[in-house]
């Protein structure tokens, strides 16, 4: 197809997902306007697993402006408030409403008059009404609720970030998040239009039909409606987490994915050293002075000395700090090559600005003055944060871990990786790290030997501590059953049928593994498999099995660069070109490969305002955006391939939604129900 009848995506505009923000900022505001019986001050309780999401849609000053007087974290207790109204914002939790209901029993026995409302997030609970009743303070409180839903974490990226979604649905059993999920997609669709198409697998992706029948749900009261020129929704893909479970226990391996998996990225926060935030003025003399050389080789010592400094909070978004969105997705290998190249640059662009001699030309260099010390000082603090990984990336522990992954991704002697995590357990690596390694070689070996599996296990509880027990006794049972033995036991075999991962079948049908030698890496991004340095994501080629199906059996990147080096053209990066995005068409010449893995396969078509969809790439003015939903959770890596593949597309954008972000150690640690030990 000649250019000029494509589409290309890269220039397009995306979904505007600030709109959710608006959405929530407003309802916030409404809620707490509501909450006041008397008109005056209120003082706000807050749970404090809310603080994170409310943090990325409103701010202090807001709610100041609004009557909140002061603040407080909702804990068990004495709550002393000057104000008579008091506001909690809460989730619907057993725990949080027994303190609630403990604060108001104090206030009355202290004959302090106050004015009680509970906005339960995201919705008001038939069970936090029996337990004040049960306390019997049911008749003090007016009880609402604050819809918070979707939230955007990136321009293509939007998320519930409901910690734990995984636990509750595979091990608690609790699918409150699943019709949690249904509402914050119905609000999508009320947004930006019905889904024409809803393609999904996993057993939990068929709520996703709730989708097509519920049109009529709540609708959103939005203050500007989202023009009719903006870019058309093609499909909803929903994958539930428990079709691959294989990509989040492997280390992540882009910029952005170290970052969590090291140090830990919280509602898109990260805990930094205050050095690193509060820098000294930079002036054109010294601009690039601290970042012109690569991340240097050190050692622990310098890690230990940062470790004992004031640490604060700081935002990861393209926003402010553009540079963040040329490292995030970054295989971590060229991030020091990268961050070279952007100090010359930067280094070459004060020396020739600062060569100004005439009025007009220096008025411009004061004019771009502020964007390169912005960019300078982001380019300041990656590098500093590169160095704070770069020790962690090089520890014994690390890299054994990666190799042990490796081959077990090959299916390389199996008993030996099983020794290697041994030896992991008597080095005294995380248990994390252990169990995510034991639980990987379960599924890609179709279960551990049962009498390797029972040692392993007798080890973990003596070097850990016998309060593991729960986690193991999870991981193996269903609906997870993520860590099985082989032969499954007789006894169990009816509860666990069907539960055997298809792994060496996908490996081969979906090319899992692909070449990741360096100049491959180095000359193009090779495949979404770059994100794991040779292994390419389960769950991003299923989506490629609906919305790019040529990149499944052949790299649409390496494609190109064959022809264009035929045609005597140019090989480098920016030359590659764009295939024009397909109409979706379902599983479709995937079916067999689909039908291997475990839970159901979803194809519904949705009748819309103007019947049918038009096809992908039929209009020259914009392209269809396809929205892919992880039910229990992604991993930064996932986001970045998939950002991957809408680069080699015309036409075609991603929205990624999720119910949270997760990694390997936030499942292990989150289902074992232990507190996130600091690595940073």
């Amino acid at each position: 197809m000649p250019e000029a009848e494509t589409v290309d995506s890269s220039k397009e505009p995306r979904l505007d997902v600030n709109l959710l923000k608006d959405i929530a900022k407003k309802d916030l505001v409404d809620a707490l306007n509501s909450a006041s019986r008397v008109n005056g001050a209120k003082t706000l309780v807050l749970d404090a697993s809310l603080a994170g999401p409310l943090g990325l849609v409103t701010e202090v000053s807001l709610l100041k402006h609004h009557g909140v007087d002061k603040m407080f974290w909702l804990e068990a207790g004495p709550l002393t408030s000057s104000t008579t109204s008091i506001v909690y914002l809460c989730r619907p939790r057993i725990k949080n409403v027994k303190i609630i209901a403990d604060h108001i029993k104090r206030h009355a026995k202290e004959s302090r008059k106050h004015n009680y409302t509970l906005l339960l997030v995201p919705r008001i609970s038939t069970l936090v009404s029996r337990i004040l009743e049960e306390e019997g303070v049911l008749g003090d409180v007016s009880i609402s609720s604050y819809n918070l839903q979707f939230i955007p974490i990136a321009e293509d990226v939007v998320s519930l970030e409901h910690e734990n979604a995984l636990r509750e649905l595979w091990v608690d059993g609790d699918q409150t998040v699943i019709f949690d999920s249904v509402q914050a997609l119905l609000t999508l669709q009320q947004l930006y239009g019905t889904f024409p198409q809803i393609v999904g697998k996993g057993d939990y992706a068929q709520a996703s039909k709730v989708v097509n029948y519920d049109i009529r749900s709540p609708k959103v009261q939005v203050a500007s409606s989202q023009p009719s020129s903006s870019p058309k929704i093609d499909s909803l893909i929903v994958l539930d987490r428990r079709v691959d479970m294989v990509t989040p226990l492997l280390t992540q391996l882009t910029y952005e994915g170290l970052v969590d998996e090291l140090i830990g990225i919280k509602n898109s926060h990260v805990e930094l050293p205050l050095s690193l935030l509060t820098p000294p003025t930079a002036g054109p003399n010294n601009a690039a002075s601290s970042s012109t050389s690569p991340p240097p080789a050190s050692g622990p010592p310098q890690l230990v000395s940062v470790k004992k400094e004031a640490k604060k909070k700081h935002h990861l978004t393209t926003t402010t700090d553009p540079l963040y969105a040329e490292l995030r997705d970054l295989n971590f290998a060229l991030l020091g090559k990268k961050l070279n190249k952007v100090a010359r640059r930067l280094d070459e662009n004060y020396k020739t600005d600062l060569q100004t001699k005439t009025v007009a030309q220096l008025r411009d260099f004061v004019g771009k003055l502020g964007g390169l010390q912005t960019e300078h000082q982001a380019l300041r603090l990656h590098t500093g944060l590169t160095e704070l990984i770069v020790p962690l990336t090089r520890t014994d522990v690390f890299n054994k871990s990666l190799e042990i992954q490796q081959n077990l991704l090959a299916s390389y002697e199996v008993t030996a990786q099983l020794n290697a995590i041994e030896d992991l357990i008597a080095q005294g690596a995380d248990m994390q790290v252990v169990i995510r390694l034991l639980c990987l070689a379960s599924l890609t070996a179709g279960g551990v030997k049962a009498k390797n599996l029972e040692n392993l296990k007798r080890e973990i509880l003596q070097a850990y501590g016998y309060e593991y027990l729960p986690l193991l006794l999870s991981l193996a049972a269903p609906p997870l059953g993520i860590l099985l033995p082989n032969p499954v036991p007789p006894s169990s075999a009816a509860a666990l049928s069907g539960f055997k991962y298809p792994y060496t079948t996908l490996r081969k049908s979906l090319r899992l593994l692909i070449d990741d030698s360096a100049e491959a890496l180095d000359e193009v991004e090779n495949d979404i498999a770059f994100v794991y340095s040779g292994y390419a994501p389960i769950s991003i080629r299923l989506v490629q099995c609906i919305a790019q199906k040529g990149g499944v059996l052949s790299n649409p990147a390496e494609k190109e660069r064959t022809g264009d080096t035929a045609n005597g053209g140019d090989t480098k990066k920016g030359s590659f070109g764009k295939v024009q995005a397909h109409p979706i068409v379902g599983w479709k010449g995937f079916e067999d490969v689909v039908a291997a893995i475990p839970g159901q396969t979803v194809e519904i078509t949705q009748k819309t305002a103007a019947s049918v969809a038009p096809p992908v790439g039929a209009s020259r003015d914009m392209a269809t955006t396809t929205v892919v939903f992880f039910l229990g959770g992604c991993t930064y890596t996932e986001i970045a391939a998939l950002r991957w593949v809408e680069r080699q597309n015309k036409g075609r954008k991603f929205l990624i939604a999720t119910t949270g972000i997760i990694s390997g150690g936030s499942i292990i640690e989150g289902i074992a129900g232990v507190n996130s030990k600091s690595s940073g």
